[in-house]
């Protein structure tokens, strides 16, 4: 079948939709709060994790070497669920971090601002919630899509609005929850969108890969170096920055489960890490 991830803006209706194709098509629904719940088996703060998930780092936090391994670990995780297939995956920058997988099928749920506060206004007033005015929750709107804008920015350095992230655009202003359900289960049952063993294998790639990074990010030598990592049917391949002890990171590397043998390759330049901390 096939991965689902999906994006969306506050009061698109975004995660409603995502439930319910889930639902029409036997598929696993994950969101935040199911990423965050496994991400704590690596024994990270909880609170700090909640809040990576929807947000990026505090300008704090980018000087503490944890909240790296915090984002890492999100990310793993992610890639974990996406293995499984049948799976639909609500937020956690699935957009980005499962680019070029043929069996995923990347979409956007938006509608206009104004149509987004009188949805929020009515939902939140219908659950009986004080103080809910269009002022207060055209603010929240406003405050949590700068939010998702700037995550997107810091992490992957993309702009969350550009259509090359998405394969499907749906504007529920235009197209009803319905229609955007229909559509949507509709095109993951599409022999294009079928998982092929590269497809498999390219995922598997990715989240051993990511498992790695996560390993060498909690080893106090070498949480503050930056360390570049590929892997493919599980052979690892570690490009090390200057200062990096290259046996301890084989050794770490080497006692991840997954891994079958890892090479090391010295950098011609200096690695910039995706995480500036």
């Amino acid at each position: 079948m096939a991965i689902l991830a999906i994006s969306q803006e506050m009061g698109s209706g975004g995660a409603e939709i995502g439930m319910t194709v889930a639902t029409r098509l036997g598929y696993t629904y994950v969101d935040n709060e199911e990423l965050l719940g496994r991400a704590q088996r690596y024994g990270l703060a909880e609170d700090r994790l909640a809040r990576l998930v929807e947000d990026r780092p505090s300008w704090v936090e980018r000087f503490d070497a944890e909240t790296r391994r915090c984002i890492l670990a999100l990310q793993t995780v992610l890639y974990e669920f996406a293995q499984a297939d049948n799976i639909v995956l609500m937020g956690g920058g699935g957009q980005w971090l499962l680019r070029g997988v043929p069996h995923a099928l990347r979409t956007r749920i938006v509608a206009p601002f104004s149509e987004r506060v009188t949805r929020l206004t009515a939902t939140l007033s219908a659950e009986g919630r004080e103080r809910v005015t269009p002022k207060t929750v055209a603010q929240f709107i406003r405050r949590d899509d700068i939010q998702k804008s700037a995550r997107m920015r810091y992490l992957f350095d993309v702009d969350l609005k550009d259509p090359g992230l998405y394969d499907v655009h749906i504007n529920t202003a235009v197209l009803s929850r319905a229609a955007a359900v229909q559509l949507l289960a509709n095109l993951a049952r599409q022999p294009d969108l079928a998982t092929t063993e590269a497809g498999r294998q390219l995922v598997a790639d990715r989240a051993l890969a990511s498992q790695v990074e996560v390993a060498l990010a909690g080893h106090p030598d070498l949480r503050r170096r930056a360390i570049s990592v590929e892997s493919r049917q599980g052979n690892v391949t570690l490009e090390l920055s200057s200062g990096a002890d290259p046996d301890v990171a084989r050794t770490v590397a080497q006692s991840v489960p997954g891994v079958d043998s890892v090479a090391l390759r010295t950098a011609e330049i200096p690695i910039v890490s995706s995480f500036p901390v």
